[in-house]
């Protein structure tokens, strides 16, 4: 079942649309970076809940530090220095996150109204026209944002782009999940688990260097189930540079096209479990280590930092500076594609 309602905000007409299926669980999206405002799935005692972190007052999607739900382009996560060349041309980008560009900058797709374009009772698609030289990146690109809600609880999300001249792009969504539910408090006891052995190392500005780390016998070892927070506060460098985890993970024998599932968070109070399955090379974990000051949530309180965690499956930061990296360059006549699924469901036991 589909739902749809028009709010009209000084930016512009925004459109919100609520899926809901046979079961009751329900998602709610919004074309504002065409963003995901609510997920409201059962517990173990069967009561929906809602697991997304998310803004009491519409306008505050646009513009927001946390970027939540949304999804961010052109280039998701950092650039170094705002630069990048391609075929011996240099672009330059706007510096929003240090000496980086993030997200696009302050103007990326997050902060933009998508049009819907299409719609059903189980799938919404969004569109977003990104003109040549927007935000300082070649080519006039032209995104698109597919979801599906299932029968048994699961969004798909499937990322699609095109573009006239030679461009990069990392599209990704930026939900952060709370299974306990959004106004609870505190991610940091919630279980995770990562199909990854590696990850990249930083600078202390978090552009990676290159360098593909093992994570054996470090805090970035979740490779079996364990308690976000269990070393969040270690001194390590990754952790201090970002005030938490806010890292990109290398999946683990990955091959373009194929999906696969990624990421497992567990919480054993609510007994939710949320599967993340993706084509993407790569898992950025962020522990919302600056959700302080954010807009007021939901339940009419500002989140605190730690109170969700986002698992954004992406290409891989600063790859059009990093040639050794997946390459994220798309060419007019080509597809970009990528997919990323949340599935939740139920697990009454507790985490061994």
């Amino acid at each position: 079942m589909i739902q749809k309602k028009k709010v009209k905000l000084t930016q512009g007409i925004i459109d919100i649309v609520t899926l809901t299926n046979t079961s009751g669980a329900s998602v709610k999206l919004i074309s504002i970076g065409a963003g995901v405002m609510a997920v409201n799935v059962p517990d173990k005692y069967g009561v929906i809940g809602d697991v997304v972190l998310g803004y009491a007052n519409v306008a505050d999607y646009i513009g927001d530090g946390p970027c939540a739900g949304k999804i961010p382009g052109r280039y998701s996560n950092r650039i170094a220095f705002g630069r990048f060349s391609l075929d011996g041309v240099e672009y330059t980008l706007p510096i929003n996150n240090g000496p980086n560009c993030n997200h696009g900058g302050p103007d990326g797709f997050h902060n933009q109204i998508w049009t819907l374009i299409d719609s059903s009772d189980d799938s919404v698609t969004f569109e977003y026209v990104s003109q040549d030289g927007e935000a300082g990146f070649p080519g006039t690109l032209k995104a698109r944002a597919s979801y599906c809600w299932t029968d048994d609880n699961e969004l798909q999300l499937h990322l699609t782009a095109t573009t006239d001249k030679k461009t990069v792009v990392n599209l990704t969504n930026h939900s952060y999940w709370n299974l306990a539910g959004h106004n609870s408090g505190s991610v940091l006891n919630h279980f995770l688990r990562l199909n990854a052995i590696k990850y990249l190392l930083t600078d202390n500005t978090l552009i990676p260097n290159g360098v593909e780390a093992p994570v054996l016998g470090t805090p970035m070892d979740f490779t079996s189930l364990k308690k976000i927070g269990e070393k969040i506060n270690d001194e390590f460098p990754a952790l201090i540079y970002g005030k938490g985890y806010d890292n990109c993970w290398i999946v683990d024998s990955w091959h373009p096209g194929i999906i696969k599932p990624v990421a497992e968070l567990v919480d054993e109070q609510s007994g939710r479990i949320l599967v993340v399955s993706t084509d993407q090379p790569g898992i950025q974990i962020y522990t919302g280590n600056w959700l302080s000051g954010c807009p007021v949530n939901k339940a009419g309180r500002p989140y605190d930092d730690y109170d969700g965690v986002a698992i954004e499956c992406q290409d891989f930061p600063n790859s059009p500076n990093t040639p050794s990296f997946p390459s994220t360059v798309l060419e007019p006549g080509q597809i970009y594609s990528r997919h990323i699924n949340f599935k939740f469901s139920i697990k009454s036991n507790k985490c061994s």
